[in-house]
């Protein structure tokens, strides 16, 4: 299928290039952009925080892992995460992990201050660490001082030279819940270079049979169907006993139905606003923003004047008296879905949609915008009738008062959701499996 050992013109002067030589190319003009965006980060570092927090990780980065690594003699495992959301992802699995192997050390990168800035406590990590940027020497004095007999990355994060350090040590590197699409470079006619990334792995493990056949169609023969570790947090995170809140208990005693706003940008409270007007009497909101800036939570405040009471300042006589509850914390939202009975996810008028499983693993109704179709669980949702897409503040006012008023319909979505989800889960149980015949070999 892929014109690997074949010449390729370039050019209206009909100049011919070998795959070997544009794989090389293709790897110089990779190392480059990598140094420009590392010197992009650190030149805007003074005035984006998220840039300035990119860049002091990993000052002196290499002399704290191999100082904190010196002495540490146990059998080690390095899962590498992107952000939160794959952290999350991932965690399952470092769970499932921690529990087969409870005297291995467990080491995790993030790529992303979103990721690290968040979990870099996180008790099921004996290590947490930055990605060092992917170059030839950072690779080798990476694994160096980690020496992991396993590594796995969640999802995304194709980084060459790391994979290619860990396939001439031959360490098993292996990469789980991955998604590809036909339009990526790893499909096109040029793209080797990319391909001989993913060759690096010692199995991917897919979240759906089209990306199996994508790569497997692209020459890639070590891949399996495992589904998408999401699944096992959200039901884990339904089913574990439920974290004691007693603001949001107070808030929500009454027995007053009550919509979540997860993950919300200014342009979905725009949205929602007519929504908190014309329910304000009838529902209680907890709106959950994206980032939890000053600016951010004025515009909530504003969508519903004198109704709104923060959670940091809220006692349980305030919440009594508020209609909108505004978290303005990190870490609170998938334990806020089991006092919902409507959820609204936000992203999808911008960047893209965000988690909708943490919602749907307690069986409530999903509204959010128009852009999820990147998004397999988001459609697939869609299709059962459990969530419902729209494009403006009016056709999400006739969206909810659609289910709203017709209980029935409602508890009918719910029962379609729990179902979805808990037939989903399991990946990390396949996942496991292939790595216990790995460590054993």
């Amino acid at each position: 299928m892929w014109a690997e050992g074949r010449t390729f013109v370039v050019g209206s002067f009909g100049l011919l290039v070998s795959p070997a030589f544009f794989r090389l190319l293709l790897r110089l003009l990779y190392s480059l952009g990598l140094r420009l965006y590392a010197l992009l980060l650190r030149l805007l570092s003074p005035f984006v925080p998220k840039a300035a927090a990119w860049a002091a990780g990993r000052r002196g980065l290499l002399g704290r892992i191999r100082g904190e690594l010196r002495h540490e003699a146990a059998p080690m495992v390095w899962f590498h995460c992107a952000s939160l959301g794959e952290f999350e992802q991932g965690r399952p699995l470092m769970e499932a992990y921690r529990a087969e192997y409870p005297d291995h050390k467990l080491v995790l990168t993030f790529f992303s201050p979103s990721g690290y800035e968040v979990r870099h406590n996180w008790p099921g990590a004996d290590y947490v660490f930055y990605l060092p940027l992917d170059t030839a020497a950072n690779a080798r004095t990476f694994l160096d001082a980690v020496r992991p007999q396993l590594a796995v990355f969640v999802k995304y994060e194709f980084w060459y030279y790391f994979l290619r350090e860990l396939q001439r040590r031959e360490i098993p590197a292996i990469c789980v819940s991955a998604i590809f699409r036909p339009k990526q470079v790893f499909f096109q006619p040029w793209g080797g270079f990319f391909r001989r990334i993913l060759g690096s792995f010692t199995h991917i493990f897919t979240q759906n049979q089209a990306s199996a056949g994508l790569l497997r169609g692209a020459g890639l023969s070590r891949v399996s169907v495992a589904g998408d570790t999401r699944f096992d947090t959200v039901v884990h995170t339904a089913s574990a006993p439920p974290r004691a809140l007693p603001l949001i208990e107070a808030f929500t005693d009454d027995w007053c139905p009550v919509l979540i706003v997860g993950s919300s940008w200014a342009e979905d409270i725009a949205v929602l606003t007519p929504l908190f007007e014309q329910y304000q009497q009838e529902l209680r909101f907890i709106v959950a923003p994206h980032e939890v800036t000053e600016a951010n939570l004025r515009r909530v405040e504003t969508a519903l004047p004198g109704q709104v009471v923060r959670y940091s300042q809220a006692t349980e006589a305030t919440v009594a008296d508020a209609r909108l509850l505004l978290i303005d914390n990190v870490g609170l939202l998938s334990s806020l879905y089991r006092f919902g009975h409507f959820a609204y996810v936000g992203g999808a008028f911008g960047k893209g949609l965000h988690n909708t499983l943490e919602a749907a693993a307690f069986g409530l109704p999903l509204f959010f915008g128009p852009t999820y179709h990147k998004f397999q669980e988001a459609e697939e949702l869609v299709a059962l009738g459990c969530a419902f897409p729209i494009a403006s503040a009016d056709e999400l006012l006739k969206a909810f008062g659609g289910l709203y008023y017709r209980e029935e319909a409602r508890l009918q979505v719910q029962d379609q959701s729990l179902d979805y989800v808990h037939d989903h889960s399991g990946a990390t149980r396949k996942i496991m499996r292939w790595v216990e015949g790995e460590l054993v070999k």
